[in-house]
């Protein structure tokens, strides 16, 4: 027995001092009354699929080797299980030797992994629904991963050597590398031809050109045939290859290992001939599109790679298959022959048949995999099935089926009452993305023996959470289940008591509709280790029974409304999860209060309170956790003064986020923090006023924002010369004061973004700037952009560029099909002048060109037709001219359209009305005429009263290798706003839509189109010379904050619905000929009378001119026709003004010119002066006799009275 050997004895007693030295283990009297469980050791042989023994014990020296290698790992370093991963291997403990003998050791180590499902987790940024049960040690990997310090690459089991102490080596496959191998000519060919087909841009195949081609990379050969059997060729995000797969590869008959995963072969079918590679046991084709991308492990892996067509039917020849993975993309791949080939994987355990589009069609395929007696996982992820295709068919399943995934269909809650009929050894239950509402796990904890994963994610569940668990906890689940998934769906309450499910290690409860407190009485599971509860309206605060989850290492309340104080939430969890505890997330609550001493969570990592409510001074005398690596405490309302005290024992801080914050620093002088940051945020901090000198000590900082630090002078060239030793990708030094002239670093340098905005920089800018994506130099004083825009040989690499707000002038050089790749150019507010350049129709996947306030001339150029994909075009504040192209309505895409403050002339095109998705229209100030176009209601952007039709966030895509990463960008605009010139930005820009036609010569009537536009919040169309009445259901545009027709000849009516806009907050109608009564109604009396002014027949109030006389009492006459009021043209006071001249000289020139007619007129004068003359005095006779007589009459009256 194992307990007899002396040997057996001594390695126990090592394990267990190592598992105690390591914090694992610690030892504790037993509790009174209890007795100590028994310790029985069990030695069990484990066989191979081909019955061999898989943990042999030889006789010969090859144990002596391995107990050699143990007893020298032991002695460097206590070897746990896993223990931390970073120490693993002991490469940070190698660097720090080599560091010390002053031996530069390589900045990647690399990794060889023997398990894909591992090497995706690593390469994995976020926390996906997959890898959530994983430990956290895959954490450490994934950190080392990012900061570039180890490099993961796979590698077949039986060739991990680092696995000797339990899996013996095949060493009759293991390539000595003392010795050399060469390779077989007809493998050599054939590879060289699989060559010619491939499009190498990163040199991934520049070793394939010496004659031994098993010393190739990517190749490995057996050393006693001399055969490749493995290829491996596959891309990490920097590095990929694309073209076509070769057929040349038939050559190669014992290849075992083909691995060309994370390249790019889009738009093939999967190549018939791999059916022929029969000793074919691991083909891996996928491609990582990003990090959110569902992992898998995988032998025979075709997801996510561009493949369209039939899945060929010749792969049901791998009869020595085992996992097969077919994952479609986009709808694209099919299953050929109804799947009957499916039926000879005989040995196949594990088959992945996701996002194949036509499995809905057929019952075959899944017959035969019913027939298949070793599966063991099966996914049908994303294959449009219902509930009326698995009713449909009958069959039971293999009793090895464990793990099922019928994830992103539309079954309903039918779907566990089939599966309770075909199985109920299901271990791994995946559900999400269904239709499952109401009642749906009624008895179905009962019928399911082994259940430990269960996902019921992004249903319609509406129940309250205590049914929910009721149900499940009515059979064996409750001891059998490990993870549980219930995240967004609709499911109500407040969290209850879980611990009942004794074996619960990971639940999930994100995105639902929990409220209210939890409960103090709720305890945990002591086994749960990942509990995540974000996104939910849970107030109050923590339970302190959260506190006694001895096992918790993953806590995560974010996107509450939790508003204790965080001294209380942590005296809640102050219990044994402060020993356990290492991820805690608590961003976006209301959590007040200041900040207590962490300290005593001694195993924390991740810290996140970032956007709550914490104020008050931070206390002098707190400290982090030791192990802490990532703070977040970012947008809060902290004070006070951070010191070296605070900072002391954090030697593993790595990522430190404390933007938006009112905190200072105040380190002793040549201090020397422990730790070295990756991640630097420390935006409106107070930093200055001179350069902090203690980020001179840090050399690993890829992450640097000290933007609104308070920061003035001139920046230390240590600060530039680290941007390309340490590869710094993101750099924000805004919004200080800062000045002087930027250095030229490496012209090698590339970084993602760079923000040296509202500074004082001067001079010319360097030209390594071109190097970086995205790149802000606005509000500063930069002079000379020649260098930088036209240097150099190469394209720039450069996605979005600001350079508005400088000194910058002469003509925009003309090279910018040099950086096509621009989606984001602002070159406005500099005194550029001379001609738009024409290589600026270069720019294919510009979004936003940005020129107001410059001194350009001429008109727009044509080839900027080809700037098809614009969303924002502001060419205002110039002196533009010519007329507004046809062509502008071909930009489909366009949502702001500024051409304002110009000189163009001409109609308005008609082409404007296909301008769909434009919001904001302003073409004010320049020399417009002829008619408002009638098709104006085409703007169906402006018709939408919903604020939703416009996303206020634009975006667009970065791609850096393999991997793409969406920039958003925010658009700003200046605009004439109820009278006065206003800047607006981001979100206030994205809710304004705008029609700005004012200043102009546009003439004839509104069109009555107009009225559509419902949607419109401004609407401008003063001096112009637009006639006739304004429109009657002008009340429609119910969205109308301002309309000014001020200016005009308009006549007619106020429209009694106008009347009907409660939202109007600015009206002018002055100085038009506007008559009747303005109507009445509490908005429109609101106004000053200025905005009714110079209308002479306008009436009512706000106007002190009163309708007293019957006519303008009456209803307005808005019976005036076009006809009516065009008499009173042009024409009509022409033709008078000819009239009067003909017929005065026809009289005076007759008078003047025959004697006889000149005696009669002035005969005729001088009798008309006789006649007034008598006429004058019989009036004033008659008047005085009247006079007279009238007090006399006065008299007699009184008298008689």
């Amino acid at each position: 027995m194992a307990r007899n050997s002396a040997e057996w004895a001594d390695a126990m007693q090592i394990k267990i001092k190592a598992l105690q030295e390591n914090g694992t283990w610690f030892l504790t009297k037993l509790p009174p009354g209890k007795k100590s469980i028994r310790c029985r050791w069990v030695y069990k042989i484990k066989h191979k699929v081909d019955g061999t023994v898989e943990r042999p014990v030889d006789n010969g020296n090859s144990m002596s080797e391995i107990t050699h290698i143990k007893a020298l790992l032991h002695h460097q370093f206590q070897i746990k299980d896993l223990g931390e991963l970073k120490y693993l291997l002991g490469f940070e403990w190698l660097h720090y030797i080599l560091q010390d003998l002053q031996v530069q050791p390589n900045a990647t180590e690399v990794l060889y992994c023997d398990n894909n499902s591992a090497r995706h987790i690593a390469h994995n940024q976020s926390f996906d629904e997959r890898t959530k049960h994983i430990k956290l040690d895959c954490h450490v990997v994934r950190e080392k991963i990012q900061a570039k310090f180890l490099r993961l690459l796979p590698i077949r089991s039986e060739e991990q050597l680092f696995d000797v102490f339990t899996k013996f080596p095949h060493l009759s496959e293991v390539v000595n590398g003392e010795e050399e191998i060469t390779c077989i000519p007809e493998e050599r060919e054939a590879l060289l031809q699989f060559k010619d087909g491939i499009v190498d841009d990163h040199g991934m195949l520049s070793s394939w050109t010496t004659p031994h081609c098993c010393q190739w990379e990517g190749i490995r050969c057996s050393n006693l045939t001399s055969h490749i059997i493995s290829l491996d060729l596959h891309g990490d995000g920097e590095r990929y290859m694309s073209g076509e797969i070769h057929m040349s590869l038939m050559e190669l008959p014992q290849l075992q290992y083909l691995n060309l995963s994370s390249n790019s072969f889009p738009d093939t079918h999967i190549p018939d001939f791999l059916a022929s590679l029969k000793n074919l046991k691991y083909l891996d084709l996928s491609l990582e599109i990003s990090p959110n991308c569902s992992i898998f492990i995988s032998h025979l892996y075709l997801s996510l790679n561009g493949f369209e067509g039939n899945i060929p039917s010749q792969l049901g020849n791998l009869s020595q298959l085992h996992e097969l993975y077919l994952v479609g993309y986009d709808g694209n791949l099919k299953i050929s022959d109804g799947g009957q080939w499916l039926s000879n994987l005989i040995s196949l355990t594990h088959l992945y048949l996701d996002s194949v589009s036509n499995l809905n069609r057929s019952h075959t395929w899944l017959q035969g995999i019913a027939k298949l007696p070793q599966v063991k996982e099966l996914s049908l992820t994303n294959c449009s099935l219902s509930d009326d295709f698995i009713l449909s068919s009958k069959f039971n399943f293999s009793t090895s089926l464990s793990v099922l995934h019928l994830s992103h269909n539309t079954f309903t809650s039918i779907v566990f009452q089939w599966l309770s009929n075909i199985t109920s050894d299901l271990v791994d239950l995946d559900l999400s993305a269904n239709l499952l509402e109401g009642s749906t796990l009624i008895d179905f904890g009962i019928v399911m023996n082994s259940l430990r994963h269960l996902d019921l994610s992004s249903n319609n569940l509406t129940e309250d959470l205590p049914s929910i668990l009721g149900n499940l906890s009515s059979g064996c689940v409750r001891q059998s289940l490990q993870e549980l998934d219930l995240s967004w769906n609709h499911i109500t309450g407040t969290l209850s008591d879980i611990s009942i499910f004794s074996s619960l290690k990971s639940l999930f409860l994100r995105g639902n509709q929990l409220s209210g407190r939890i409960p103090e009485g709720v305890k945990l599971p002591s086994t749960l280790e990942y509990f995540l509860i974000s996104s939910n309206s849970l107030q109050g605060g923590i339970p302190k029974s959260f506190g006694d989850a001895c096992s918790l290492c993953y806590l995560d309340m974010s996107f509450n409304s939790l508003s204790d104080e965080l001294p209380m939430i942590i005296s809640h969890l102050s219990g044994c999860a402060r020993y356990s505890l290492q991820q805690l997330y608590l961003h976006d609550n209301q959590i007040n209060g200041t900040l207590p001493d962490f300290s005593t969570f001694t195993s924390l990592q991740t810290l996140d309170l970032s956007e709550n409510k914490l104020n008050g001074e931070i206390p002098m005398d707190i400290q982090f956790p030791p192990k802490l690596e990532t703070l977040y405490m970012y947008s809060n309302s902290l004070k006070g003064v951070l010191t070296d005290y605070h900072f002391a024992n954090m030697s593993k801080l790595q990522n430190l986020y404390l933007s938006d914050n009112s905190l200072g620093f105040a380190f002793t002088q040549n201090w020397v923090p422990s730790f070295q940051l990756l991640s630097i945020y420390l935006r409106s901090c107070q930093l200055g006023p001179t350069f902090p000198t203690w980020l001179q000590t840090q050399n690993k900082f890829v992450e640097i924002d000290i933007s609104n630090a308070t920061i003035s002078g001139i920046i230390p060239e240590w600060f530039w010369a680290k941007l390309p030793l340490q590869k710094v990708m993101k750099m924000n030094i805004s919004y200080n004061s800062l000045q002087g002239t930027i250095p030229n670093v490496s012209s090698t340098y590339v970084s993602s973004s760079i923000h040296l905005g509202s500074n004082r920089f001067e001079g010319s800018i360097p030209l390594f700037l071109r190097n970086s994506k995205i790149l802000d130099l606005s509000k500063n004083k930069f002079s000379n952009p020649l260098l930088f825009l036209c240097g150099g040989d190469a394209n720039s690499v450069q996605i979005h560029l600001d350079i508005s707000y400088n000194q910058l002038y002469g003509d925009i050089p003309d090279c910018w099909k040099q950086m096509n790749s621009l989606v984001y150019l602002d070159l406005s507010y500099n005194n550029f002048s001379g001609k738009i350049p024409t290589s600026m129709g270069w720019l294919l996947g510009l979004q936003v060109l940005l020129l107001r306030n410059n001194n350009l001339v001429g008109g727009i150029p044509f080839s900027i037709r080809n700037c098809t994909k614009l969303v924002m075009f502001d060419l205002s504040e110039n002196r533009l001219s010519g007329s507004i192209p046809d062509w502008i309505g071909t930009k489909k895409e366009l949502q702001i359209l500024s051409l304002r403050k110009n000189q163009f002339f001409g109609s308005l095109p008609l082409m404007v009305c296909c301008l769909r998705r434009l919001h904001l229209l302003d073409l004010s100030q320049n020399n417009l005429s002829g008619k408002i176009p009638k098709c104006i209601n085409n703007l169906t952007s402006m018709a939408q009263t919903t604020s939703s039709i416009f996303d206020e966030s634009h975006w667009y895509t970065l791609e850096i290798g393999l991997s793409i990463t969406t920039i958003f960008y925010y658009l700003n605009a200046w605009l004439t706003w109820k009278g006065s010139k206003q800047m607006f930005m981001d979100k206030g820009l994205s809710l304004l839509k705008i029609i700005d036609l004012s200043s102009n010569q546009f003439s004839e009537e509104i069109p009555i189109e107009i009225e559509k536009l419902s949607g419109l919040i401004s609407l401008n169309l003063s001096r112009n010379s637009l006639i006739g009445k304004i429109p009657s259901n002008i009340g429609n545009i119910t969205s109308l904050d301002s309309l000014d027709l001020s200016r005009n000849r308009l006549v007619g009516s106020i429209p009694l619905s106008l009347a009907q806009i409660y939202r109007l907050g600015v009206l002018d109608l002055s100085h038009n000929q506007l008559s009747g009564e303005i109507p009445t109604s509490t908005q429109l009396q609101s106004f000053n009378k200025s905005s009714y002014e110079d209308n002479l027949d306008l009436c009512g109030p706000p106007l002190e001119k009163l309708c007293i006389d019957e006519e303008l009492t009456k209803k307005p006459n808005v019976n005036v026709y076009k006809d009516e009021y065009s008499f009173f043209n042009n024409e009509f006071f022409i033709s008078m003004a000819i009239g009067f001249a003909l017929s005065f000289w026809m009289v005076f020139g007759s008078i003047l010119f025959i004697r006889s007619w000149r005696w009669s007129y002035f005969n005729f004068l001088n009798n008309l002066e006789d006649n007034v003359h008598v006429k004058i005095a019989i009036v004033r006779v008659f008047k005085h006799d009247r006079d007279y007589q009238a007090p006399e009459t006065h008299r007699l009256a009184r008298l008689h009275l």
